[in-house]
């Protein structure tokens, strides 16, 4: 019998969202009500449940993939008391507090309110969204990114300028060029690539300067 308002965490794989020791991993209990899988092989865990009714709620971590990947869906009426979940993260930077929580048409209200209780009663903060590939922060900013890098390819300002500008003028704590560069401009690659063979959005292509670092990245440089 699961305890009531409790978790239990199965780690299977590198954690994007949980990397290092966090207090909602350190509250794990045996028999917790809601089951958090996470990892870079959280799917595999899913596939693997003898029974997820037991729990009141089961999330499972995601990357870029959709969280019907993992569920199936049927007819634009699938949903349960599974739910997938990504804290937000710019590649090799930490993770920020931001949860978002991935829900389906049919997903019980009651589920994303005990996942959303979950995040934030350990210090984080949510926001849900459908599934969809790249969820609500990646669909916003990649063409921002993007934009940014082709700009500087178009010779529109130095990176230094544009990432003063627009940290001078919108207010922003750090420009795009040198947010990217920090962050890994490879990693910037991998999910422009993901969100553009999903969704054909031109938008989300690669920009040239985030090809070069991918192709440096896999030469080893």
């Amino acid at each position: 019998m699961s305890n009531p308002h409790s978790h239990c965490v199965i780690l299977n794989g590198e954690s994007r969202s949980f990397p290092e020791s966090h207090p909602l991993l350190d509250a794990t209990v045996a028999d917790g009500d809601i089951l958090v899988l996470a990892g870079a092989d959280a799917g595999e865990s899913f596939a693997g449940l003898a029974d997820t009714a037991r729990y009141s709620v089961v999330l499972i971590e995601l990357g870029s993939e959709c969280l019907g990947v993992h569920t199936g869906e049927s007819r634009g009426e699938e949903g349960s008391n599974v739910l997938g979940f990504a804290r937000f993260r710019l590649g090799d930077a930490k993770p920020s507090d931001l949860v978002e929580i991935v829900r389906q048409p049919q997903t019980a209200q009651t589920a994303v309110e005990a996942a959303r209780a979950l995040f934030e009663a350990h210090g984080l903060k949510t926001a849900v969204c459908g599934d969809f590939p790249g969820r609500i922060v990646d669909r916003l900013v990649r063409p921002y990114y993007n934009a940014a890098l082709n700009r500087l390819d178009a010779k529109l300002a130095t990176a230094a300028d544009m990432d003063l500008t627009l940290k001078l003028g919108l207010g922003y704590p750090e420009g795009p060029v040198e947010l990217l560069e920090r962050t890994g401009l490879a990693a910037h690659h991998d999910t422009t690539k993901v969100l553009h063979d999903a969704l054909g959005d031109p938008a989300y292509a690669p920009a040239r300067r985030a090809q070069v670092a991918k192709a440096r990245q896999l030469k080893g440089r």
